[in-house]
């Protein structure tokens, strides 16, 4: 499930950096971004927990 997060995070500065260039749908990117940055932020929180 990680990599699947660390692939679609990527995919997605990608595209974020195209819409910077390109100027296109810019904002519907930054929203991708910001919901990719929040997954990776929970799957590194919730993946660390020791039972």
């Amino acid at each position: 499930m990680a990599g699947i997060l660390w692939t679609i995070a990527a995919i997605v500065v990608v595209l974020w950096l195209l819409g910077f260039i390109f100027d296109v749908i810019g904002s519907f990117i930054h929203i991708l971004l910001v919901v990719a940055a929040i997954l990776i932020v929970w799957n590194l929180i919730s993946g660390r927990r020791t039972a």
